[in-house]
């Protein structure tokens, strides 16, 4: 029998599955719909959608990295509680996806959703597979690979909720690794005032004009004090500007010159950042739980 678009659809929107586990399921049903329905239980496929469309801002982020250093990855991938991300099952499956993803080296998660697992099961399948053990939503959220030939990779993890690679020109793995630990700490928002966005300066510029005029200062000390203001602003939230955490006296733009290297990009993950988290009642938690 023909599978149609309306039938795929209907499946989806009776099961919450992806389209093309929807597709599959037809296929092998022969079109028939509460068959497909069926398989999908008995697979895991249907439960495992319905769970996706809840929030997983917990987890852990993985880095790996070739013998020679010369190549690394960055991964973060997420479960709904932190209880989960203990879990002997979560912890393999992210060591797995980490290994997979430095033999890949994807350049982002899109590239990387596309590979498959050694058993040869595709990476949303292996998804849904920890989702029925684990009984949580989980999340492949993003990837990222850093490679060099002539550079230094710095890598720095703070627990297993925030790492860092950096990619530096010049200096030693022991510098990279020291600007990674300070990214993880200050969270600069880009390497230096170039790579700030004009409309950021300029919203940043009329917030501190407006506050300086309640404070009913003439036009020329304003302007002086707004020069001020974003020097400070500059430099607090571009890596190059910040004071280094080892050692405040030092800005980081002065010790890579000290140190004749140059800092040429930098990844910082954080688990959950950018998730808007719902916030539940604990007894409420236990009882939603407890219903499945």
């Amino acid at each position: 029998m023909a599978i149609t678009a309306l039938m795929v659809k209907e499946l989806r929107e009776r099961t919450g599955a992806g389209m093309m586990d929807c597709k599959k399921a037809l296929s092998e049903t022969d079109g028939d719909m509460e068959a497909a329905i069926d398989l999908m239980r008995t697979s895991g496929a249907a439960k495992a959608a319905k769970k996706s469309g809840r929030i997983a801002a917990e987890g852990l982020v993985k880095v790996n990295v070739t013998d020679d250093g010369k190549t690394a990855t960055i991964l973060e991938v997420n479960s709904e509680t932190d209880f989960v991300t203990k879990g002997e099952t979560f912890i393999g499956f992210v060591d797995t996806l980490g290994a997979l993803a430095l033999k890949t080296t994807p350049a982002n998660i899109e590239e990387f959703l596309k590979e498959s697992m050694e058993n040869g099961d595709s990476l949303e399948k292996a998804r849904e597979d920890i989702i029925a053990q684990t009984g949580e939503n989980v999340a492949i959220r993003r990837v990222q690979t850093v490679q060099t030939d002539n550079g230094v990779i710095g890598i720095y993890k703070h627990g297993e909720r925030i790492a860092v690679l950096t990619l530096l020109e010049g200096g030693d793995e022991a510098l990279a690794k020291d600007i990674a630990m300070h990214i993880a700490a200050s969270k600069p928002e880009c390497i230096s005032e170039d790579d700030l966005s004009a409309d950021l300066l300029e919203r940043e510029k009329a917030i501190f004009v407006e506050q300086a005029r309640e404070s009913g200062k003439p036009d020329d000390i304003i302007e002086k004090m707004i020069g001020g203001r974003m020097k400070k602003f500059i430099n607090e939230v571009t890596l190059a500007g910040q004071a280094f955490v080892k050692d405040p006296g030092t800005t980081v733009a002065a010790l890579l010159k000290s140190n004749n290297a140059t800092i040429k990009s930098f990844i910082r993950f954080e688990v959950g950042e950018g998730i808007e988290k719902k916030e539940e009642n604990f007894a409420d938690e236990v009882m939603a739980q407890i219903k499945g």
